[in-house]
């Protein structure tokens, strides 16, 4: 008998207990629509790629955000959390050219966090016309900054891009548009260099000729690196490493001012029409004493 009541009380008491979770929640609910803003919690994160030349690189702060959101119809703070409308906040710093994520979001406490995360530029391309913009790590364009510039690969040369105001997902270029821009090549190439420590080590510009041919210029000496549009650039890099490391010990690497990495299991090089080499200087010989 005893067993059986409890079976008929099972089911009655589980239904209690959801119908006082359900008050409670919608009474934490009303609660918490009813909660004042009471401080704004910003946060912003530079991003997954830190490099030394990006590092400290601001194209947004905390104060800029703040601004931004204590802006918005005519402030937060003070308001109940019912009347701020959080989706609204958060579209709108996405619209930001330079960050790449917003998250808004409320606690019980009555602070409303704010984090957003900073596009990364790792190319800055400048048109023939002397207009441009950068190129993130994930492939979107962003205007340049009037604040800051991002000591990064520089693309100059034969260059008319037109993503130059709005950002763009470089990814999502139809073939027609992909076809006379350089932009899709030049973040395969910015991207190679800024995630091998050498290469970014030793190039800071790129310049493209009319026809697409892209070159690398080394940051010391100028050499003048041709790994072609782009599509060869790991294999073209690969050949040129292989020849640091086997042909430039045996010789100075200052002779050259071409090095042509285009050619199957090959690379080319054009000795400088003047070449000026410092001499050693030999280690002082050690004195003798007269007899």
């Amino acid at each position: 008998m005893k067993t059986r009541l409890q079976r008929l009380l099972r089911p009655a008491l589980l239904g209690a207990g959801v119908l006082a979770l359900v008050v409670m929640l919608g009474f934490v609910e009303h609660s918490t629509d009813h909660t004042v803003i009471r401080e704004l919690a910003v946060r912003v994160d530079l991003g997954h790629l830190r490099t030394e030349a990006t590092e400290g690189m601001h194209f947004i702060d905390e104060n800029a955000v703040r601004e931004q959101v204590l802006a918005h119809a005519n402030g937060v703070i003070g308001d109940p959390i019912n009347h701020v409308d959080l989706v609204a906040i958060e579209q709108e710093l996405r619209n930001t050219a330079c960050v790449a994520k917003a998250d808004v979001y409320h606690t019980l406490d009555g602070v409303l966090h704010v984090n957003v995360t900073q596009r990364r530029p790792i190319i800055r391309v400048i048109n023939a016309d002397g207009s441009g913009f950068y190129i993130d790590d994930e492939g979107f364009t962003m205007p340049l900054s009037k604040d800051y510039t991002a000591r990064v690969l520089v693309a100059t040369g034969e260059l008319f891009e037109p993503f130059t105001s709005a950002v763009t997902d470089l990814s999502t270029l139809g073939d027609s548009l992909a076809t006379i821009t350089r932009s899709r090549s030049l973040y395969t190439v910015a991207t190679t260099i800024a995630n091998d420590p050498f290469w970014n080590a030793l190039f800071d510009q790129a310049y493209v000729d009319a026809s697409g041919q892209i070159e690398l210029i080394a940051r010391i000496g100028g050499q003048r690196v041709r790994v072609g549009d782009g599509s060869q650039l790991k294999p073209n890099l690969a050949k040129l490493k292989a020849f640091y490391d086997q042909g430039i010990p045996q010789t100075d690497w200052r002779r050259y001012s071409v090095i042509d990495t285009r050619f199957a299991e090959q690379v080319v090089c054009t000795l400088k029409s003047d070449v000026r080499i410092a001499p050693q200087i030999p280690k002082p010989a050690e004195a003798h004493r007269a007899p």
